[in-house]
């Protein structure tokens, strides 16, 4: 049985903020660390938005474009490392704004920004064994970075939902694969509220060995090179990471164009890959290969090779907003609002 992206959907919220904003107030060179990281703007979620109201979004716009119903439903995970609750499941919510019937399995991942991918392989694996009909897989955050920290530059907010089934495929999941160790690069203890990083370790042996791994170890099992591809996608915890790895393993700046989001919208943890993916649906035309590499801390990388099919021709991608669209509706935030919004500050009661 062929398995593949039957509908997608994304949420981006508007709200921006600029390195040379967060730089003045600690005293650093913004524009500078802007330019190293490749990030000219970060998305901010209102303080009415989270990871729910993200992924409902994201998902409202994903059944807009089918006609499949609700009810055929019968699995949805939510990947994410920022659920409002440590103890209340993201995903039923979801299910419920979304009118899926109660029949369905539910669960939240996570596994740093690559909750939502492996979301993605378990519903791949549900509906290729024939358990359900049709599985959602939404990768979202409102990632947090501690201010005055190296990750308050970058940390952001987005996110992407996929439907995936076995009829009027758009896209073809052809293969998966995943390399996965116990390298603790970065982390978050329950009851903390900002994360630790390990600095430059975060780069090697983290982000750049499990990302080259999972990249080559699926072209290994395709029989596949970068040249086979029209399209790649890699995580991108800012713009220099992605453009670098993509190089290392023969890709050009054209493939990874359409997907590379992070200089405009930042780090959106588990949204970074479902929303270049996204991104790159939004443009892709019968028979264009893609190639995408998730990355999660911790630390891990599933890896994709897809197909776009003719359905793609009568896909109604139309009846909700590009990702080029929702990105483009943008009102940018000073320093104080900011942190207003993502309750830094707070009002003081006696």
């Amino acid at each position: 049985m062929k398995v593949g992206i039957v509908s997608y959907g994304a949420c981006v919220p508007r709200y921006r903020i600029t390195p040379e904003e967060i730089g003045k107030v600690w005293g650093a060179d913004g524009k500078a660390v802007g330019k190293g990281l490749m990030i000219n703007c970060k998305s901010i979620p209102a303080p009415d938005e989270d990871t729910i109201t993200i992924s409902v979004e994201a998902a409202r716009n994903m059944m807009k474009r089918c006609d499949v119903s609700p009810k055929d439903i019968g699995a949805l995970y939510v990947g994410s490392e920022s659920h409002p609750y440590a103890v209340k499941p993201t995903g039923t919510i979801v299910a419920e704004a979304i009118e899926a019937a109660p029949h369905l399995t539910v669960a939240d991942f996570e596994f740093a920004c690559k909750a939502g991918t492996a979301a993605i392989q378990t519903c791949m694996g549900l509906v290729g064994s024939g358990m359900v009909k049709y599985g959602v897989a939404i990768g979202a955050d409102t990632s947090q970075g501690a201010p005055g920290d190296a990750l308050e530059y970058s940390a952001s907010a987005g996110g992407a939902a996929f439907l995936i089934g076995s009829e009027k495929i758009i896209a073809t999941l052809d293969r998966t694969y995943s390399y996965t160790t116990d390298t603790p690069d970065f982390w978050r203890r329950e009851g903390q509220i900002y994360p630790r990083h390990g600095g430059r370790f975060t780069g090697e042996p983290a982000y750049f060995k499990h990302v080259l791994n999972g990249g080559r170890g699926l072209m290994e099992r395709t029989g596949t090179t970068a040249k086979d591809y029209t399209y790649a996608v890699f995580h991108q915890p800012n713009g220099k990471f992605p453009t670098r790895v993509a190089k290392q393993l023969g890709f050009s700046d054209t493939q990874i164009k359409a997907g590379l989001l992070a200089p405009l919208i930042g780090n959106t943890y588990s949204g970074a890959v479902p929303l270049g993916l996204a991104a790159i649906l939004d443009e892709a035309k019968p028979g264009d290969r893609i190639f995408a590499v998730a990355y999660g801390s911790g630390a891990g990388s599933d890896a994709f090779a897809m197909t776009v099919t003719d359905e793609i021709d009568s896909y109604a991608r139309d009846r909700a907003p590009t990702v080029k669209e929702i990105i483009s509706n943008v009102k940018f935030l000073d320093y104080a609002t900011y942190a207003k919004f993502r309750g830094m500050i707070v009002l003081g009661r006696e």
